[in-house]
């Protein structure tokens, strides 16, 4: 019996004299499950309480014994690989809308709830929780990896809605930051510091959202250019005026292909010929809501502009499609090299640009998606060689992409290939803040066992 046998029947033990044999998961398919760039975890903890939560983070804690938070691990793949994996720690029995008021517009979620359930609840009374994220995500999930989609454009991102969070912290101990009610600030940087640390401070148990009254409709204008200066021209002239849309999305022309039915064109066909990229079309892609008189408005002042609009159910395709870009994207390029950039408006053209050029330089396609109106892109590298391209490809073409990008930028790479993913920082270059962020992380984890290596501070 090897090493490995024997830490994992230990720690199976351990866990099922202390929390029930219900809880603990040891089966080698149930582990599968659960692996993480090929890693798999010596055991699955499925608890029940919060309770059961803080029991085993402080053994964990005592022992030294890695943890990974899990929801259903739709972004899993983002971050460091991991060297081992001791526990993963799942939510997804904490799966109840403990208090739902739609009279204060105010919703209680534990985390392991899924996304598509919270949604629709919501949507029974005409309320809208804009959180979008990819199919089968929790609540825990989404805070965790601050997910966003379109709606950003409208109603901000997770930290400017998720008014307090619940959370049991590294070695065991219960913590909360802000509350249930709107006007409640305490602990709202605690709160903020939750969202979007990817697991490696505290475990998310529960989480308040305000919520908001959904559209009673919407309407869809997509506008064609030739150049991507045209795009963000109107992008411009959009954040100039009082025109509030819901959402703004700028698409290439290599993008385009991947939000349709169609089969996209092989990556190997395409040659970057002038006139192709002359004859090319980027979008933008505008939503709005409001009344029959507003849309008419909206329709007749951007009339000048407009190729097509969209309502009902051809809408609500499209918006699913550029929602699902990531996901539509990988099931024809499983080698796709995936970034999430940040940065200011300003620098929109000059990094959509430098996308490109990095792009053509290493024998990628890039294919470009992004929120126009606040600085969030989403650039797939698509490979055009026949067989998986070298690592070297992938990071040279990464590091070459970051080293054309303003200092005030940052471009995470969400998916690469497990090989190339070896080979450079997924998080690209160290925060000046680094030595505050290890603080913060001594603080709420003081043995390091939540995520070790996988997020920006061990």
């Amino acid at each position: 019996m090897n090493q490995g046998t024997i830490v994992q029947r230990d720690l199976g033990s351990r866990f099922e004299n202390l929390l029930g044999t219900a809880v603990v998961l040891t089966d080698t398919t149930d582990l599968q499950r659960y692996a993480i760039d090929s890693v798999v975890p010596r055991l699955v903890l499925q608890p029940e309480s919060t309770e059961q939560i803080a029991a085993a983070l402080r053994v964990c804690t005592e022992e030294n014994w890695t943890v990974v938070p899990f929801g259903k691990g739709t972004r899993q793949h983002i971050g460091r690989m991991p060297d081992q994996v001791d526990v993963a720690l799942s939510t997804e029995k904490l799966n109840h809308i403990e208090s739902y008021d739609p009279g204060d517009l105010t919703i209680s979620l534990q985390a392991g709830v899924s996304l598509a359930h919270a949604v629709a609840a919501c949507a029974e009374h005409r309320q809208l929780l804009p959180i979008e994220a990819p199919e089968g995500t929790t609540i825990g999930g989404a805070l965790s990896t601050s997910s966003a989609g379109p709606l950003r454009a409208a109603f901000g991102g997770l930290r400017d809605f998720c008014i307090g969070v619940n959370f049991i912290s590294g070695d065991g101990m219960n913590g909360r930051g802000g509350g249930r009610v709107v006007k409640n600030v305490a602990g709202y940087d605690l709160m903020k510091l939750m969202i979007g640390s990817h697991g490696s401070l505290a475990i998310i148990t529960s989480a308040n959202f305000k919520l908001f009254p959904s559209p009673q409709q919407t309407i869809t204008f997509v506008c064609e250019f030739a150049s991507l200066g045209e795009g963000l021209a109107l992008r411009d002239s959009l954040l100039r005026s009082p025109l509030s849309p819901l959402a703004c999305e700028i698409v290439s022309p290599s993008a385009i292909e991947y939000l349709s039915e169609s089969e996209p064109h092989d990556p190997d066909e395409w040659a970057p010929e002038p006139s192709t990229q002359n004859t090319a079309a980027w979008q933008l892609m505008i939503r709005f809501a409001g009344s029959d008189r507003v849309l008419a408005r909206l329709r007749h002042e951007l009339a000048a502009s407009v190729s097509r609009e969209l309502s009902g159910a051809g809408e609500t395709d499209l918006w699913n499609q550029v929602g699902t870009f990531e996901e539509r994207l990988l099931k024809h390029h499983r080698n796709a090299m995936i970034f999430q950039v940040e940065l200011p408006l300003a620098d929109s053209r000059s990094a959509i640009q430098a996308a490109e050029s990095s792009a053509t330089d290493y024998n990628f396609v890039a294919a470009i998606t992004g929120r126009a109106t606040v600085g969030s892109l989403i650039v797939a590298f698509l490979p055009l060689a026949i067989d998986p391209p070298a690592v070297t490809q992938f990071v040279s073409a990464a590091s070459d992409f970051r080293s054309r990008l303003s200092k005030a930028s940052s471009a995470v790479v969400m998916r690469c290939p497990r090989e190339a993913k070896q080979h450079f920082d997924v998080w690209g270059s160290i925060p000046t803040d680094i030595e505050l962020m290890q603080k913060v992380k001594r603080a709420l984890d003081p043995q390091g066992i939540l995520n070790r290596g996988r997020f920006l501070v061990a």
